[in-house]
């Protein structure tokens, strides 16, 4: 479960200044540049797609009718003459291109999340913004088919993931602060060069030249969970270039890493709560103990600790140990789709068998059923640590977990140690929030959804907050899962289209339930036209 924290040096602060423009220049030798001084982007060569890479989390190939190209950019934009990495690139092309309204991007969040696998997969939930728009995704810098930040390999990940990441002892302690150390050690010993670079102001700086690359005037955009973090950097450093842009699953800008982590150790327990409540409310079709939400809660607590001292049979012959199940259990509450298989799970590792709840948990780390691990984990970590200022020490840590504990019995631990992640890092980290701040840009919509476990809905207003007047509209989804637009609600579904496609925005404030208009004003019922 990643955490987030953000902040901008004034050495960068001052490169973004520089960036907000995008006029190009003859330097006196016949090459033009942009105003920035980074060579002119050259117009993308699109070809036919391979399948998706290990690093990239495997599968097909998309269908005959996507393509895919690649952009080279700056390794440091410092140094904008100087190495290029490619970022890896995929787009479906608009089904009507006599009314194109050109590109629309997506991020789906992390981050270190691969758009290059994941946009495919995810197209029939757009299929209504494709007819007018190109849908295109990439793999940011340091992430599957764009330069990856590597770490340690599969056999070793299986044993990283498998470690005890809730110590309780001494000896414990050392384990874990070790297994850290190792860890960073392995991506600064594979990835030196890249770790500096891969921080999310880079990756706007590259969406702005994808931008232009794709020939766009403007930055359409749709970002998703961390998505909402890049967007808002992009839109801070280049207001003036933001189009019709979507915010879902929002990240709080005014969260440090330690507050981001707490908020995360809220959320998911509040929508474990939700499941509980959910399989108490079905009574005998539940197939968890207990006669209350807080029962059914009490018995996970005990199948943790049970766990901590004896793990039991996982898949292929690797032990489900406490730090896999809770991750598992992580995993199934990001979608409500998935509460049935941790009803399924729960039950089957009280029993002694702990299969499905460890598939849950290689779906969170990115481990296919070959044994093979995408780098989503590796580049979590290396944006995290490169974005995130704050360094806690193990006694700082050990302080705050009672804090951890009282947001959440199930998960505070987890992620109260999660805060030692950059601990140690080889690369300082550089804020500890990130400016957001957007005048003069279009509007964007915000969405924040009530049931959000990873990115709380509070969030949403803090975005719109720090986007400042006249640029975020907020939408309120009240829904179970992480994301909005992804539930298939028809409400929100509805807002988002009507915005880009027809460029209006929902009335401020505006509530979307199971069954509400959101031309309508907060707390409607009637149900919306079809979609």
């Amino acid at each position: 479960m990643p955490t987030h924290a953000w902040r901008v040096t004034a050495a960068a602060a001052l490169a973004a200044g520089l960036l907000t423009t995008a006029a190009c220049s003859d330097d006196g030798d016949g090459k033009k540049t942009t105003a920035d001084g980074t060579p002119e982007v050259k117009p993308l060569k699109w070809g036919d797609c391979e399948a998706p890479t290990a690093a990239q989390g495997g599968g097909q190939a998309p269908p005959k009718d996507w393509q895919c190209a690649t952009l080279d950019v700056p390794l440091d934009y410092a140094k904008p003459e100087g190495e290029t990495i490619p970022i890896a690139l995929i787009r479906a092309k608009a089904r009507d291109q006599k009314n194109r309204l050109g590109s629309l991007i997506f991020n789906f969040g992390g981050p270190g999340g691969s758009g290059i696998s994941t946009l495919p997969g995810a197209a029939k939930e757009y299929e209504a913004l494709r007819a007018r728009y190109d849908l295109v995704s990439f793999d940011p810098r340091g992430v599957g088919g764009s330069d990856p930040v590597l770490c340690k390999n599969d056999k070793q990940l299986d044993q990283y993931f498998g470690e005890d990441s809730s110590p309780e002892t001494p000896e414990e302690e050392k384990a874990f602060v070790e297994n850290i150390r190792q860890y960073q050690a392995a991506c600064e010993k594979n990835s030196a060069e890249l770790l500096p670079h891969v921080g999310t102001e880079n990756a706007a700086r590259d969406l702005d030249r994808l931008r232009q690359a794709l020939g766009d005037e403007k930055l359409n955009y749709f970002g998703i969970s961390y998505g909402t973090e890049l967007g808002g950097v992009y839109a801070h450093l280049f207001p003036k270039n933001v189009g019709r842009a979507v915010f879902d699953a929002v990240v709080d800008p005014t969260k440090t890493a330690e507050e981001s982590a707490l908020g995360q150790a809220k959320g998911f327990q509040l929508a474990l709560g939700n499941f509980a409540q959910d399989c108490v409310d079905r009574g005998d079709e539940c197939r968890l103990q207990g006669s209350t939400p807080k029962e059914i809660e009490d018995n996970i607590i005990k199948l943790q600790k049970a766990l901590a001292v004896k793990p039991i049979p996982g898949i292929g012959g690797r032990m489900l140990t406490e730090t896999q199940a809770t991750n598992g259990i992580a995993q199934a509450l990001y979608s409500k789709e998935l509460w049935p298989l941790l009803e399924q799970g729960l039950d089957e590792a009280e029993g002694g068998q702990g299969q499905l709840l460890m598939a849950l948990s290689d779906a969170l780390n990115g481990r296919d059923q070959q044994g093979r691990y995408s780098n989503i984990g590796a580049a979590n970590t290396a944006i995290n640590c490169v974005d995130d200022k704050e360094r806690y020490t193990l006694e700082q840590t050990k302080a705050k977990l009672a804090t951890f504990r009282a947001a959440s019995p199930v998960f505070g631990d987890l992620l109260g140690w999660a805060m030692m992640s950059c601990t140690g890092w080889p690369v300082a980290g550089t804020w500890d929030t990130p400016d957001v701040s957007a005048p003069g840009s279009d509007p964007i919509l915000v969405i924040g959804n009530t049931g959000d476990p990873a990115t709380p809905y509070e969030g949403a207003r803090k975005m719109v907050e720090r986007l400042g007047p006249g640029v975020g509209v907020e939408l309120t989804y009240k829904g179970e899962g992480h994301g909005a637009y992804n539930s298939g609600d028809p409400c929100v579904q509805k807002a988002v289209n009507t915005y880009l496609l027809d460029g209006k925005t929902p009335a401020e404030g505006t509530v979307c339930t199971a069954a509400a208009d959101p031309t309508a004003p907060p707390g409607a019922s009637e149900p919306p036209p079809a979609v």
